[in-house]
């Protein structure tokens, strides 16, 4: 994959350069949908790290406002990258989806063999799902006494009582449903199609070039690697299919030398990524960021090997110039820097991110700054 004459610049530059498409230096004023739809996805594994991902990129912003963006269908939730769900744009959420869809799991032969359900048996499947969900949101438990009480779906009675979530999430991927607002700790469905602002499931190939022209907008500079990754693993694509989409937009890219690593960005953000200056900004991000979810753990460049483990088990990082240096808990009255880095912590710059945390969390945090050379260090 070879477009364009071949620019290089530092990954330092580089990181300041996608730092500003991530809202993060500086922080940004979009709304709650032009955040999500600038990042492509957002995971919702944990809503409070969710909303703290939207709103770390806002520079004002107010509790609950993700929750209320998906009240008023700006923005959906449904399972899709790495089968969790996310929180998507219903105008753009239809290209993931589509390329979700494309693996097309439920003709496997162990799909048919364990829900009794040949391919052909889908496109009715899917239109009673939406007939039970025509009156509003349904329970799982709903959805599964609307669906059983039909007799050519009797037989999925105990999939209902026992784990549902494997048959359900096709009908995300194909856009019968997605996530509708909880009934206390119980999640709902509801049609995607009843929110006005849902575009549909896309053409695959038109979805799948957008996907990976987004993610270059994002996540460049990258490579072939870091779109397999994010739209490969986590989605059904396939390596094949990624290919000839990233085939077919070789002509929007160029080809950045990245300290002798071979990256390319879209033609159009050539001119910015040269103009980016690296930066020491320091981030509080919460656990599972896009930040670093998007390129993946093992992207050395934003973390570090020996940083490694502790962000893959969910810890909150914390970023300099866009790289893992530690990370951050908080208690009722407390932050706590553990500081990763064998260099002294900027103190300063710590001290004014937790200054910021502290009034999004809307809650007075006394910073605390714990190295491997001095643990529980006084207050930064």
């Amino acid at each position: 994959m070879t477009a364009g004459p071949e620019v290089s610049v530092t990954w330092p530059q580089a990181l300041a350069w996608r730092a500003e498409r991530h809202l993060l230096s500086p922080v940004g004023d979009l709304p709650v949908a032009d955040v999500v739809r600038r990042l492509g996805a957002v995971l919702s594994m944990d809503e409070s790290l969710a909303e703290l991902a939207v709103r770390i990129r806002r520079r004002h912003s107010a509790p609950g406002e993700l929750a209320r963006a998906f009240a008023a269908g700006e923005v959906i939730k449904a399972f899709a990258f790495r089968g969790s769900v996310h929180y998507l744009t219903p105008e753009d959420g239809g290209a993931y989806l589509a390329v979700r869809c494309a693996g097309r799991q439920w003709e496997l032969p162990s799909w048919q063999s364990y829900y009794e359900l040949t391919p052909s048996d889908w496109p009715r499947l899917r239109e009673a799902v939406r007939d039970a969900l025509s009156g509003g949101p349904l329970t799982v438990a709903e959805l599964g006494a609307a669906l059983t009480s039909r007799a050519a779906y009797r037989h999925l009675g105990p999939v209902f009582d026992d784990d549902p979530w494997t048959l359900l999430k096709p009908l995300t991927w194909q856009g019968d449903m997605g996530f509708g607002p909880p009934r206390g700790r119980r999640p709902t469905f509801q049609r995607l199609d009843h929110n006005p602002r849902w575009a549909g499931v896309w053409d695959l190939d038109d979805a799948g070039r957008y996907a990976v022209t987004q993610y270059f907008a994002t996540y460049g500079p990258a490579d072939a690697d870091l779109v397999g990754y994010w739209l490969g693993n986590g989605l059904s694509a396939g390596t094949k299919r990624l290919r000839g989409w990233l085939d077919d937009v070789q002509d929007r890219l160029v080809t950045v030398d990245v300290e002798g690593r071979r990256r390319h960005v879209l033609r159009e953000d050539v001119g910015p990524l040269l103009a980016a200056r690296p930066s020491t900004v320091v981030r509080f991000l919460p656990g599972h960021d896009q930040w670093v979810i998007g390129p993946g753990t093992k992207e050395t460049h934003v973390v570090p090997p020996d940083h490694r483990t502790p962000v893959t088990r969910k810890a909150n990082p914390v970023t300099v110039g866009g790289v893992v240096r530690g990370t951050w808990a908080t208690s009722p009255d407390t932050l706590t820097v553990t500081w990763l880095d064998p260099g002294p912590p900027p103190r300063e710059d710590l001290e004014h991110e937790a200054d910021r945390l502290s009034g999004v969390l809307d809650r007075p945090l006394r910073c605390v700054i714990s190295t491997a050379s001095a643990p529980g260090d006084p207050p930064c």
